[in-house]
């Protein structure tokens, strides 16, 4: 009912924002903060360059062991030139029908190195060679892990560049899903990473990778893995398994969450940062996948990162933020978990895109109830501190800042506003009223007539505080802006809050019916009043003051 009554109130005044949309998800603020590669991590991670140390034991020797970009100075360094005879080898030992394992080894190891030099791996070469069945038919030689490992490291690289789809395409990926259960963990590895760099590629490649049941083995690795390599870049994986939009269904990714928390319980931070990564994209979605990752728990986890300096912040604060655009219980669980204890930490941040995620996550709590919002404003100095940033920090911040503002204004009840006025709201909102920004500009107006009106219950004179910081005049150069929303609601301002004085002044131009005439002028009794006071002739023969009358036909 609470609810009910919040959204006919907000739908009496706000034509430029629905109630909906108080509450918003990630648009172009999820572009910008991932363009962080140092926050984020990079979709797609190039393959080894060096082979694992239970790999180079199993006689891997120092002449065939993976190398730095592709040689070193023992190594045999293979180029494009070599690719002829690599392939004369395959067919003869296709033709042969014995499978040598030391010379598939050695040739796979081969086509490897080809494609690690640092720029412009040749992959069109190998490509275009036929080579790509052939790798990929060495990865079913159950028989033979080298050559397993071998082949899923060339692959990897392939499916680090634009031509991953080729590798779908030539129907790699069962094989590959397979090899997450190998008895090599240096196998599963390389399979794991092989498999993260094609999900990382697009949303629909990730979707192949998901519809061939790769999850539950992956997760397993994570579970119960063989060595911290392992464990890292199955996490890693794990984050492309479940990144970019559209969204997996959440009957995809929700087997990976619990297994996600005990991660945040240990002390891998590189694995702790993935794994936040990829409980922000599960999170960014509706209310059951918001759902599945409270049910596990994890509120008081985020809450707890968001109190350090890490490269856990980012992704944690992401992943808080997300929550909070969902419904009001999903909302009032991260407030039972003590975020709002976090805010001045995190408005006090020295990074601008921690500071514009803080207000966002503010503002979403502000879309909230009215018991959520009080909250907010019961956080000693937050709201105060929010309305100083809506007013002169950068534009990005001050854009959520001015979100937090609005929803308090347009949300709150009349105490609210009072409050959120006190702390300086009319400075804030007047502020961006010259800004080049139509939407915003709709925010601001919505919440300053709320603001207006809730003054005008009260008996409180915020015109006149909106007068003192330039607003009244912002407002009038506002009706001539291009916008009909903007223009309309300007208008719409003025005459309910501004249009007294200038009522008045047309009540005494105006003329009036007096009878049979029309009367312009002043009142006589004002006049005459006037005259006895004034006139020097004290009336004594001298014309009276009055109003010229003429008769009406």
């Amino acid at each position: 009912m609470i609810n009910n009554n919040r959204d006919d109130r907000r739908s009496q005044f706000k034509k430029g924002i629905d109630a909906d949309e108080s509450r918003r998800r990630r648009t172009e603020t999820t572009i910008s903060l991932r363009k962080s590669k140092k926050d984020e991590g990079i979709a797609k991670r190039r393959a080894r360059v060096m082979a694992p140390a239970t790999m180079m034991a199993n006689d891997i020797s120092s002449s065939s062991a993976p190398v730095v970009y592709g040689h070193s100075k023992r190594d045999k360094v293979f180029t494009t030139q070599d690719i002829p005879s690599l392939m004369e080898q395959l067919h003869e030992i296709q033709q042969s029908g014995v499978m040598d394992g030391d010379k598939l080894k050695s040739i796979a190891q081969a086509f490897r190195k080809i494609m690690s030099v640092e720029n412009n791996p040749p992959v069109h070469e190998v490509l275009n060679s036929g080579a790509l069945p052939y790798l990929i038919n060495m990865l079913s030689l159950t028989d033979k892990p080298l050559v397993q490992f071998e082949a899923a490291w060339a692959l990897t690289n392939i499916a680090s560049t634009d031509q991953t789809a080729a590798i779908v395409d030539a129907g790699a990926i069962p094989a590959l899903v397979q090899l997450l259960t190998s008895a090599s963990a240096d196998v599963r590895e390389q399979s794991a990473w092989c498999l993260g760099n094609i999900a990382g590629d697009s949303t629909a490649l990730r979707d192949v990778v998901l519809a061939a049941n790769a999850m539950q083995p992956l997760i397993l690795n994570i579970i119960k893995p063989e060595s911290t390599s392992l464990f890292s870049n199955c996490v890693w994986a794990l984050s492309n398994f479940c990144r970019g939009k559209p969204q997996p269904a959440i009957s995809q990714v929700e087997s990976a969450i619990p297994a996600i928390v005990d991660i945040l319980r240990g002390d891998n931070e590189d694995a702790k940062v993935d794994a936040l990564w990829a409980l922000s994209y599960i999170s960014d979605g509706g209310e059951e996948h918001i759902d599945a990752v409270l049910q596990c728990n994890v509120a008081p986890l985020l809450v707890e990162i968001l109190g350090e300096e890490s490269r856990m912040l980012t992704p944690a604060l992401r992943t808080v933020g997300n929550i909070v655009t969902g419904n009001d219980k999903q909302t009032q669980a991260m407030l039972d978990a003590d975020l709002l204890h976090k805010m001045q930490f995190l408005l006090n941040h020295e990074r601008r895109l921690i500071k514009k995620e803080a207000c966002w996550v503010l503002s979403n709590v502000a879309a909230g109830t009215e018991k959520q919002i009080g909250s907010v404003l019961g956080r000693y100095g937050c709201m105060a501190h929010v309305a100083e940033m809506a007013e002169h920090a950068t534009w990005e911040v001050r854009k959520e800042a001015i979100w937090v503002v609005s929803n308090v204004a347009t949300g709150g009840n009349k105490f609210h506003v009072q409050s959120v006025v006190e702390c300086g709201a009319i400075d804030s909102l007047c502020s961006v009223m010259d800004i080049n920004d139509t939407k915003m500009l709709m925010v601001a107006l919505d919440a300053l007539e709320s603001i207006l009106r809730v003054g005008q219950e009260l008996g409180k004179d915020y015109c006149s505080f909106v007068d003192e910081c330039d607003g009244l005049e912002k407002l009038e150069l506002l009706q001539e802006h291009q916008s009909d929303d903007v223009y309309k609601k300007a208008v719409e301002i003025i005459e309910t809050f501004f249009g007294c004085e200038d009522e008045a002044e047309d009540e005494n131009l105006a003329p009036a019916l007096n009878g049979d005439t029309y009367a312009f002028g002043i009142p006589q009794k004002q006049i005459d009043e006037a005259f006895e006071e004034e006139c020097p002739a004290n009336g004594h023969g001298a014309a009276p003051f009055a109003t010229y009358n003429f008769a009406a036909v």
